[in-house]
C-alpha cells in the first residue's frame, strides 16, 4: 500500500521557535509574536487541520503533547517514528537535543499494542555518535516499488540510511539536494512527496546531472507521473504534501500556502491522482520550518 487511512497527531503544548533545528532548518522564521497568543492560534490551526482530515473521511488519533518539559517541535512526530505494513516500528535519532525528548514511551506502547506491532528497529544509539536519520522527513518512500529516496544533510546519515532500507528490505535511492542559496536541503519531505501515480519533486534542487537521471529513471520505472515543482514553490511547501486513502479514493493533504503557489497545469495533475486537501497552517509551517506532511506520522 502506498496510502493509509489511519494516522496520529501530537497536539502541542509548547510550540515555538526552536532555536536548535533553525541551526540547518533555513524554512524557519522567528516571528515576533506573544508566546500565549502565538500558542492559541497554533492549536486553532492544529483543530481545524485535525476537522479537516476527520471530515475526509481519515481516521485520525491525536495525543496530547505533555507541557513539561517543553518541547517545540513535538506537532511533528513523523521525524522520531514510522509504522510500517509487515507491523514494523522504527525509532529515528534526532538531530538536536530538544527533540530527543519527543520520543514518549506512552505513545510508543498504545501504538504497539493499537498497531499489533511485530519487530522495532531502533536506531536512536546512533545520536551517540553524531549521526542522524529523521524519519519520513529524511526518507520519502515508495512503498508500492519498495523504494526509499533520501537527500544527504547534517539530519540524514547516508549509512544509517542504507542500513535501514536492507533492514526493511528497500531499494535506498540516495542523492544531494540543494535550495537556491546553495544550501543543502534539509530534509528530502520538503522536495520531494511521493503518492499513488504520482511523484511531486524538485529536480532542480539536484545539482549533480548524475544523480538527478537516476531519480528520474526510477521514477520513470516505478510509473509515476513526475510533477515538477520550482525552487520558490518549494520554499512554498509545495513539496510537503501526503497522501491518504479514504473512501476508495485518494486524499492529498497540503498546506493552503503550497496550494496557492502551484500552477493551474500542477493543480490538474494532482487532481488526476486524488481530491486535494489544502489547509491553511501558516503560523505552524513558518515558525516551524515544516508543513501539513510534517505534521503526520501514519499508521500502516
Amino acid at each position: 500500500m502506498q496510502t493509509t487511512n489511519s494516522i496520529f497527531l501530537v497536539r502541542p503544548a509548547s510550540f515555538s521557535y526552536n532555536t536548535q533545528t533553525a541551526l540547518s532548518n533555513t524554512f524557519q522564521e522567528q516571528v515576533v509574536s506573544k508566546s500565549d497568543i502565538k500558542q492559541q492560534i497554533v492549536l486553532k490551526e492544529f483543530d481545524t487541520f485535525v476537522q479537516k482530515l476527520i471530515a475526509a473521511g481519515i481516521d485520525v488519533q491525536v495525543f496530547e503533547d505533555s507541557p513539561s518539559p517543553p518541547k517545540p517541535d513535538a506537532i511533528f512526530p513523523n521525524n522520531w517514528i514510522s509504522v510500517h505494513a509487515d507491523k514494523t516500528m522504527v525509532l529515528y535519532p534526532m538531530c538536536t537535543e530538544n527533540r530527543r525528548i519527543e520520543r514518549r514511551e506512552d505513545i510508543i506502547e498504545k501504538i504497539t499494542t493499537d498497531s499489533n506491532i511485530k519487530k522495532q528497529i531502533d536506531l536512536t544509539f546512533f545520536e551517540k555518535e553524531g549521526r542522524f536519520l529523521e524519519g519520513t522527513g529524511s526518507i520519502v518512500f515508495d512503498h508500492i516499488n519498495r523504494i526509499a529516496y533520501a537527500c544527504f544533510s547534517v539530519r540524514t546519515d547516508k549509512n544509517i540510511f542504507e542500513d535501514l532500507c536492507q533492514k526493511l528490505d528497500y531499494k535506498a535511492v540516495g542523492f544531494n539536494a540543494f535550495d537556491n542559496q546553495g544550501v543543502k536541503i534539509y530534509h528530502t519531505n520538503v522536495m520531494m512527496s511521493i503518492g499513488k501515480g504520482f511523484a511531486v519533486i524538485c529536480l532542480e534542487c539536484i545539482a549533480d546531472k548524475n544523480e538527478k537521471n537516476i531519480i528520474r529513471e526510477s521514477l520513470i520505472n516505478s510509473n509515476l507521473e513526475i510533477i515538477e515543482i520550482s525552487f520558490a514553490q518549494v520554499i512554498n511547501f509545495a513539496g510537503n504534501m501526503l497522501s491518504l486513502a479514504a473512501n476508495s479514493s485518494q486524499i492529498i493533504v497540503l498546506s493552503q500556502r503550497a496550494f496557492d503557489c502551484l500552477s493551474v497545469s500542477q493543480l490538474t495533475k494532482l487532481k488526476n491522482h486524488g481530491v486535494l486537501l489544502p489547509v491553511s497552517i501558516p503560523v505552524i509551517e513558518t515558525t516551524g520550518g515544516g508543513s501539513a506532511r510534517c505534521m503526520i506520522c501514519e499508521l500502516f
